[in-house]
């Protein structure tokens, strides 16, 4: 049995990052998200992959792979730069982790389990980033690639500003 694939959320409730919520809560349905799936699909959700994944849930702003080794390292995980790659490689993947390309860093994904297409806000201040979903496909983006035969496999919606705490603090 695999799990169900659930479209992503309704626009309203779709961003996840700058607005308060219930972290911890946050952090443990994402967790039991990746248990159960990996289970269900025959995935290893080893020690290392787990952790890498915990760190990322308990930001909710971009860690860059040496700051995630640096921590690994201080769990007793190891300190060789392959030992965070494979476990963000594996995160990546498999849709749990989302590669954040301006930063050259990753944010856990904050729909776990949903199909869609993740567009960031960052932080130029903090770091700190919210994700919600764009349809490129559909916008004019999808128009173009349509108008000259273009299959859209794959986009990365980045953008950067100010986030609400930051501004608050300026």
């Amino acid at each position: 049995m695999t799990s169900e694939v659930r479209p992503a959320p309704a626009e309203d409730s779709a961003l996840v990052g700058f607005q308060k919520h219930d972290h911890a809560h946050c952090v443990e349905s994402s967790l039991t998200v990746a248990e159960t799936r990996c289970k269900e699909e025959g995935l290893r959700l080893t020690p290392v992959r787990r952790k890498v994944l915990e760190m990322l849930l308990q930001e909710h702003r971009a860690l860059g792979a040496y700051t995630i080794l640096d921590r690994l390292r201080d769990e007793g995980f190891g300190s060789q730069p392959p030992v965070a790659y494979r476990a963000l490689d594996f995160l990546v993947e498999n849709g749990f982790v989302h590669k954040i390309e301006r930063l050259n860093a990753f944010v856990a994904c904050a729909h776990p389990g949903a199909t869609h297409s993740p567009a960031f806000m960052i932080c130029r201040k903090c770091d700190a980033v919210a994700e919600t979903h764009s349809t490129p496909a559909k916008g004019e983006l999808g128009a173009a690639a349509r108008a000259v035969g273009f299959e859209i496999e794959r986009t990365v919606v980045e953008a950067e500003g100010v986030c609400p705490d930051c501004t608050e603090k300026a």
